[in-house]
Order: C-alpha cells, then structure tokens, then sequence
C-alpha cells in the first residue's frame, strides 16, 4: 500500500514507519514530493489520483468539515488520523509511540478491508485493540459523509 503522511505530522515518521512496516508498503511525506501548503481537499483528491491508499493525518477535525469530509469521501483512500496533546518535542515523542504502537496493526486491517475505513489513533496502551479505532463508513457515517 501507498501511504501519504500529512504536511501537519512529523517527516521523521516515514523513516519510523519505513522501519515498523513492510517494505512492500512505499510511505512519502507531504513535503518530500513537492506537495507543501497544498489545502487538504486538492491534497486529498491528488493523493488518490496518485495512488495513494492511505493518508496519514495530525488534523483531527477534517470529519467536522463538511467539505473536507466529503473530500475524503471522494478520495476513497483509507483515512487514519491522531491527535497531539501535549506540545514540542514531548508531545511529538508521544504522538509517533502511539503511531508507532497501532500502525502495524492498523495496516493489516486496511489491508484486508474491501472498502475505505476511517482510523483514529488513540493512544499508547498496553491492549492493541485500544490503540486505535476503526469503522466502516458504510455502517457507522461520520456527521457529513454523505451531504
């Protein structure tokens, strides 16, 4: 799979993801193929025509806009975000363990999905299935997918 990491999150993460993953999956960064202060809609939509099959995301509210949300309708790329909490350099050690934690996991569900799934990293935690949450958007529909 194709993963694209967010302009909002880390570079180092495609290096940590490169090592926790395998290699069959290619992971870029935003600003690593030229694409920075691009807007989250064309982004979503040029990473799918790219094919992409999963953005990697720190913006947490893009399901609270209802045109973004739609973009990520449209995109059908898998669609897994996380929150950073705490700020500087502790908050971004904490946001990649917990990206670190779920990713290998998270990947061998969207590898086996048959349709886009919706991710949200949690946090770190010693049961796998609490680091992170999955839902089908056929059954359980964010506020906006569907306007």
């Amino acid at each position: 799979m194709r993963i694209l990491v967010d302009e909002n999150s880390a570079v180092q993460l495609v290096e940590l993801l490169g090592l926790l993953l395998p290699a069959r999956h290619q992971i870029d960064h935003v600003t690593r193929i030229g694409w920075s202060g691009k807007k989250d809609i064309p982004l979503l939509r040029d990473a799918a025509s790219k094919g992409y099959n999963v953005f990697l995301t720190r913006d947490k509210a893009q399901l609270d806009n209802p045109d973004e949300t739609k973009a990520i309708m449209k995109a059908k790329i898998h669609h897994v975000r996380y929150s950073q909490t705490v700020d500087g350099l502790i908050g971004v050690g904490l946001s990649m363990g917990a990206i670190a934690a779920a990713m290998p996991l998270v990947m061998v569900e969207l590898e086996n999905a048959e349709t886009q799934r919706l991710v949200k990293i949690r946090r770190l935690d010693h049961a796998p299935r609490s680091r992170f949450e999955i839902q089908d958007p056929r059954k359980r529909q964010p506020k906006y997918w569907n306007h």
